[in-house]
């Protein structure tokens, strides 16, 4: 996004959803295979990689540590990993864009290297908290200076790490992963232990790749020393992509969709356990395994829905979708109440508020709490309301025309093509009437 312009969502009312479609891989699942893939001897082949601007900034920092990366081309990427200590230094700083994932992983992986690093980010990512990773870090020997806690982060490398047994203070994949990755490279075994379930996404590919790690209960263990061997992975549909359009044929009347090929990891599939409970018509079918990786086919018909009190141990298998759950509530008979969901304010925006606003604007009955939020179904209007660069909100904003009176104008869209690089393309050819706009 140059200068000042204004990347915007024009999205006419009504409308329904129909068709058979698969939107973009997983991103966490795209990250990590660049990252893992890199660490491991011998050449990855990665398929159904996400070539939105957040992944591919992770494929800008590995080439700059010295990893020869062919693609993405199609969906295809070629890893020829240089093992765990053949990453070099950068001869300038590492810039992530608004990859949350990429800092935080790439704090722990850089931790246990012989060179410094610094590593930038844009404005939403720079406002972000980085000390519920750097602290464990210090912890186990690292030194990384940041700005109050914020990036930009500058890691000094040589330092001997330690392993810790560590109990996350909030349920977080990023953390989590983090230390797994730091935890690789420190003496000793490092345990991590979780308040709640979060993506296992590290894990599995971890031992995708053969590098041991145990898992009982809610916690995690990873000896250091270990080495990664070249796998090939099939990136699945990325079910936070893939929750838009759920949730849009879930609200607008004659909407019939299916979704090719989603990942429905356990710890991902709270939207659906969600929208279930409130009354959506949704089915699997051609359930598989791939890459050590569940998917399905998503079928969504219209039904309605019905406001429910969400259950707090679906909220971290949920976190990415509450913008577009919101929507959903918002059109729910009833009433929906959110707890336990503070992970929300710290996100690229602070999307309780953020979304709070938006709907009031639309002129949905939508109370922001500390932790969650108190929605009251009612009728959707038309309005203005902020993507605040964050494109989850501006996608759900998008898909809350459907149910609207008249059109909903979101600003501040460009960062959409950070996880859903076509986006709008997909929506129009499905049923959605959006213009994405620059002024």
């Amino acid at each position: 996004m140059s200068g000042q312009q204004n990347h915007k969502f024009v999205v006419q009312a009504g409308g329904q959803l129909t068709g058979t479609f698969r939107v973009p891989g997983d991103k966490s699942i795209s990250h990590r295979s660049i990252m893992l893939g890199s660490l491991a001897e011998g050449v990855t082949e990665v398929t159904g990689f996400l070539e939105g601007e957040d992944a591919l900034a992770t494929i800008a920092a590995f080439r700059a540590m010295g990893v020869k990366i062919d693609g993405p081309d199609k969906g295809k990427v070629l890893v020829h990993g240089v093992g765990m200590q053949g990453l070099q230094a950068p001869d300038k700083d590492v810039y992530l864009g608004n990859s949350g994932t990429s800092i935080r992983l790439l704090s722990g992986l850089l931790a246990g290297q012989p060179f410094n690093v610094r590593m930038t980010g844009d404005s939403s990512l720079s406002s972000r908290p980085m000390r519920r990773v750097t602290d464990p870090l210090a912890l186990m020997g690292a030194r990384i200076d940041s700005v109050e806690g914020k990036p930009p982060l500058t890691i000094h490398g040589g330092h001997h790490l330690t392993a810790i047994d560590y109990q996350l203070p909030m349920a977080s994949a990023q953390v989590k992963s983090c230390l797994l990755l730091a935890g690789m490279y420190a003496e000793g075994t490092t345990t991590i232990t979780e308040p709640a379930p979060t993506r296992d996404h590290t894990e599995r590919m971890l031992q995708g790749m053969g590098y041991p790690v145990a898992i009982k209960g809610n916690r995690v263990q990873i000896e250091g020393g270990g080495k990664l061997t070249a796998t090939k992975i099939d990136v699945p549909a990325d079910i936070s992509s893939a929750t838009f359009f759920i949730i849009g044929a879930a609200i607008a009347p004659g909407s019939d969709i299916t979704l090719q090929h989603v990942g429905i990891n356990p710890t991902r599939i709270g939207v659906i356990n969600i929208l279930r409970l409130m009354g959506a018509d949704i089915t699997l079918s051609n359930e598989a395994v791939t890459g050590g990786e569940p998917v399905a086919d998503i079928r969504v018909r219209y039904a309605p829905l019905k406001g429910i009190n969400i259950p707090e141990d679906q909220v971290p298998l949920a976190i990415d979708e509450f913008p577009a759950l919101f929507v959903a509530a918002a059109c729910a008979e009833g009433r929906t109440v959110l707890t336990g969901a503070e992970e929300l304010r710290v996100k690229e925006s602070d999307r309780i508020q953020v979304m709070a606003e938006g709907l009031q604007t639309l002129g949905i009955d939508a109370k922001p709490t500390a932790d969650g939020m108190v929605i009251n179904g009612g009728v959707i209007g038309s309005g203005e309301v902020n993507g605040h660069g964050d494109h989850r909100i501006a996608m759900s904003f998008a898909m809350a025309a459907l149910q609207a009176g008249g059109a909903i104008h979101i600003n501040d869209c460009a960062n959409v093509a950070t996880s859903f690089p076509n986006f709008v393309e997909l929506a129009v050819s499905c049923g959605l009437k959006i213009d994405a706009i620059d002024e």
